[in-house]
């Protein structure tokens, strides 16, 4: 996926000064739930010229713990025609005491490649140093003159939960005498805000004392709770072609020219290569041809070469080669679509477990991934270029429920994607279960799941049977498996649809009571810790709304009969709606269950509410049914 080269994790001041930075000077509202400690994060970004941003990066971060160490990694990334310069490095001990000094001459110079990366123009310098005791300082300081003005990242406090602040400061010099377009985002929680302070062509923005953010459950990211600033160059350079960013009209336009179109061409393998699908029927039975074949001939490797990695590859050496990155397999596909004479529009997208969505007030490049839409009269069709195993027209909830940017001829449009409902986000359990006199169940169940619940399920496709089989049997380990039988394993790629069925035998179900047994109405549910949590701080976060219904059939042995069973049960809350319903039938008996979660970001004070209502239908799901021996 493309990679946004963001300048130095850390920060800078105007001048290195030799400091001492003892544990003990640390408020103490500033070491709770914290890991590490940010002493000081200064950067100046000193903007010379439409192709020149000098950066003046100096942080200082102590860890307390080992669990920190990994917020401490001294590293650069760069890109070739970067200037690094005036590299420092320093560490202490809890007192204060200098323990150790480094120079550039220190560093390792890495190709920054993550698993997947197959070529990239991406370096990164590194040092590599492991502290030996806790806590730790490290004073950290370089420059970097950057020729790419595109991108001037954003000033927030930081980016991970467990990190405390004590002072930060971004300073901006604006000498180029091109308009600096600035944002402020505050907080949406008042967790703390920014300053700042304006002296016409320097401006300096600054936080102080900002308080760790606990890792507690269901907390969402920090750039949801935490403000920021953004930044971005009227006109900008990025690798030697120059535009304008004040609309997102114009920045389009620049884009397709740029980054779109000169990568467009066909040739007559490629139109050799859509003649032979023989292409017929409607528009979307045309596209899930060519996409279904697209994805049957091509993997994904990241590739970033090409004005700072943004350029996709030439569709015919995505043909030729049968790779690409989300870039280069995203514009392959569009080139297929072109020759069968579909319009299709390229969209970047930011990609990621949390909706990240694009400002439509304010213009800047971003967006970590590409996908495709294909705008249709019965709606768009999105395709995600990157898997060789996903459905046709299904985005995943890394994509989902959040805008693109959309790149036409005549500028980019902000389009959302689509959101998926509870009900489309389904679970469908139907259970026949064999009860036994020795405790022990036995039977089938079938499997089926859509929407996000099929994005979870997905990973099962690339899994040996014999993996699949270890895999449910740590999924499901509220039961007891004997054995188990994986089979008739669906990846219905025309409907979004996973389905599969189960074959199994699980022990110590039920328990005798004299020669009664009993046993709970529902075998299988996610036994989840639920606790309360009276000090909660933030609010939390329900990432996916999704459904589960459940269809449990128990055929009871011979010689008992059904005496108790629970009283049928409904749960409404704001967090969701839970059923469970159980009717008699001889020697049958039918628990039907049904649960409904909401999505969504709700206040600290009903944390302990939600937590009611979950813990509610954990005690209902393990109601009791008593057998008699006759």
């Amino acid at each position: 996926m493309m990679k946004i080269i963001i300048i130095g994790a850390l920060s800078t001041a105007s001048l290195y000064f030799a400091q001492t930075y003892p544990v003990s000077a640390i408020p103490e509202n500033l070491k709770k739930n914290a890991n590490v400690v940010i002493r000081k994060d200064f950067t100046t970004a000193q903007i010379n010229k439409i192709d020149e941003i000098k950066y003046q990066h100096n942080t200082v971060i102590t860890v307390l713990n080992k669990d920190g160490d990994s917020k401490a990694q001294v590293y650069i990334p760069y890109q070739k025609g970067d200037n690094i310069s005036d590299v420092k490095v320093t560490v202490y001990d809890e007192s204060g005491k200098k323990v150790k000094s480094f120079s550039k001459s220190d560093f390792g110079d890495f190709a920054n490649n993550t698993q997947g990366v197959f070529y990239s123009d991406n370096r990164i310098l590194a040092l590599p140093y492991t502290s030996a005791y806790y806590p730790y300082t490290i004073d950290f300081s370089y420059q970097i003159t950057n020729e790419n003005t595109i991108f001037i990242p954003d000033f927030m406090p930081f980016s991970s939960p467990n990190t405390a602040l004590e002072d930060a400061e971004f300073k901006v010099i604006n000498k180029s005498g091109i308009d600096l377009k600035t944002k402020t985002y505050p907080s949406k929680y008042n967790y703390t805000s920014v300053s700042i302070a304006d002296n016409g062509t320097e401006k300096t923005y600054s936080y102080k004392n900002v308080p760790a953010i606990d890792d507690a459950l269901m907390l969402p990211q920090p750039e949801k709770i935490l403000p920021k600033v953004s930044f971005a160059l009227a006109k900008f350079n990025l690798e030697g072609k120059q535009g304008t960013l004040n609309t997102w009209t114009d920045f389009g336009t620049w884009y397709y020219t740029n980054l779109v179109e000169p990568v467009a061409a066909s040739t007559p393998a490629i139109k050799a290569e859509v003649a032979a699908l023989k292409l017929e029927g409607t528009t979307e039975e045309k596209v899930k041809k060519i996409y279904q074949h697209m994805q049957s001939k091509t993997r994904y490797i990241f590739v970033g070469l090409g004005i700072g990695g943004w350029l996709p590859m030439f569709p015919d050496e995505v043909q030729k080669k049968g790779y690409g990155d989300c870039k280069g397999l995203t514009n392959y596909m569009k080139t297929l679509l072109n020759e069968a004479g579909i319009p299709s529009h390229y969209c970047v997208i930011n990609s990621g477990s949390s909706q990240v969505s694009f400002d439509p007030d304010f213009p800047s490049m971003g967006g970590n991934h590409a996908i495709l839409m294909v705008p249709t009269e019965k709606g768009n069709i999105w395709l995600e270029n990157t898997s060789q195993q996903i459905a046709f027209n299904h985005l995943s909830y890394s994509t989902a429920d959040r805008n693109v940017l959309a790149v036409t001829k005549k500028g980019i449009e902000l389009i959302n994607t689509p959101t998926y409902t509870a009900e489309q986000n389904r679970e469908k359990q139907i259970l026949k279960i064999n009860l036994t006199e020795d405790n022990s169940i036995n039977g089938e169940i079938q499997f089926a799941y859509t929407g996000s619940q099929y994005d979870n399920n997905l990973p099962y496709v690339y899994l040996s049977p014999k993996e699949r089989i270890e895999a449910m049997k740590s999924r499901f380990d509220v039961l007891s498996f004997e054995k188990v039988e994986m089979k008739d394993f669906v990846n219905d790629k025309d409907h979004a649809v996973i389905k599969f069925n189960m074959d199994f035998k699980a022990n110590n179900y039920s328990k005798n009571t004299g020669t009664n047994l009993i046993f709970r109405a529902v075998p299988i549910f996610a036994n989840n810790y639920y606790k309360s949590d009276e000090n909660r701080e933030l609010p939390f976060e329900i990432g996916q709304s999704f459904q589960d219904e459940y269809e449990i059939n128990f055929i009871i042995p011979k010689n008992y009969k059904i005496d108790e069973v629970p009283e049928n049960v409904t749960i409404n809350s704001e967090f969701g709606t839970y059923q469970l319903n159980i009717v008699k039938n001889g020697e049958s008996l039918k628990v039907t269950r049904f649960i409904k979660i909401n999505k969504g970001i709700f206040p600290k004070e009903k944390y302990n509410d939600y937590v009611s209502f979950r813990k509610k239908t954990l005690n209902t799901d393990n109601s009791k049914i008593l057998l008699t021996k006759i």
